[in-house]
């Protein structure tokens, strides 16, 4: 089939690789269009346009897929199916119909639970033990769409969004293909999504990364997991943000308030409504991150200090 694979960040290139080395015909992408990124603020290409010019692959930015434009491009190159993931714009009903076989959507959760922006931060937030990734037909609902098949992946204890994200776009790239071989093939079957089991996903905001020390220890635990990399942990120390490093719940560690940080030789210890947390790495505003040892002997955690 001739494809064209729609997708932005760097989560979308395993399953655009995983395209390209099938049997089918890669014969351009679809990504947002360039942004400011880094200190300077210069435009940068997404990863996924990145790897297309690097490859002699045609890219197409529209800043809306509504464009005319866009939708005259589109139908030059005659798709039979655009595969899509993690593009980041929704696709009008008039892009839908270009394609003979439609859109076909791999997303990363169960569905119909986790629909949305986030669903693999929210499963680590919620204390899933199970996930995976679906490909379904794309339509205008929010991932509504009828599914094509799935992959599952258990939640391990310390994993975090990134851990989880990664395994899981490449098992998904791998599902993805075989959907595309399955519609060409006329065996594909996608069933309709169950009414039960829904949830939803939106993207996980600044504020809410911000750790609450008064939930308890494997609460905290999950927050700080599923927020890191994006939009990362966070707290104050002395009215200053820092950055935190994934946690460790301790059992029957001693008895601190929520926030109380305690400094032993070894570790450092923060107080949550149960028992408390061994802190990883922190990072100070404008600093590198450091083993929390290493931050709490330099800014001399005294006895009593707390994270607000």
């Amino acid at each position: 089939m001739r494809v064209i694979f729609a997708g932005t960040p760097a989560v979308a290139v395993p399953a655009l690789e995983a395209v390209a080395a099938s049997r089918h015909d890669l014969v351009a992408v679809v990504t947002r269009p360039d942004a400011p990124a880094g200190r300077g603020r210069g435009l940068s290409r997404s990863p996924v346009g990145a790897w297309a010019d690097e490859h002699g692959v045609e890219v197409l930015t529209p800043a809306r897929p509504r464009e005319p434009e866009f939708l005259d491009r589109l139908r030059e190159l005659a798709p039979d199916c655009v595969p899509v993931v993690a593009y980041g714009a929704l696709v009008p009903p008039a892009a839908l119909e270009i394609p003979r076989h439609g859109w076909i959507n791999l997303h990363f959760s169960l569905l119909p639970a986790w629909r949305g922006a986030a669903p693999v931060q929210h499963a680590v937030l919620h204390g899933d033990e199970l996930t995976g990734a679906s490909v379904f037909q794309l339509e205008e609902g929010l991932d509504t769409g009828p599914v094509y098949g799935t992959v599952t992946d258990e939640i391990r204890p310390t994993d975090t969004s990134g851990d989880l994200l990664e395994r899981l776009a490449h098992s998904g790239a791998g599902l993805l293909v075989a959907v595309l071989d399955a519609i060409e093939d006329g065996t594909a079957r996608a069933e309709p999504q169950p009414a039960d089991g829904v949830s939803l996903a939106p993207k996980l905001t600044v504020e809410d990364a911000r750790v609450r020390w008064t939930d308890p220890a494997f609460a905290v635990d999950r927050r700080v997991r599923a927020c890191t990399p994006a939009p990362g942990p966070w707290t104050t120390f002395r009215d200053e943000r820092v950055k935190l490093g994934p946690v460790t719940p301790v059992a029957n560690g001693p008895e601190l308030k929520p926030g109380e940080l305690l400094v032993e030789k070894s570790r450092v210890l923060a107080g949550t409504a149960t028992t408390p947390v061994q802190l990883g790495e922190v990072r100070a505003a404008g600093k590198k991150a450091m083993p929390a040892s290493d931050w709490a002997r330099g800014v001399r955690v005294a006895a009593g200090e707390v994270f607000a």
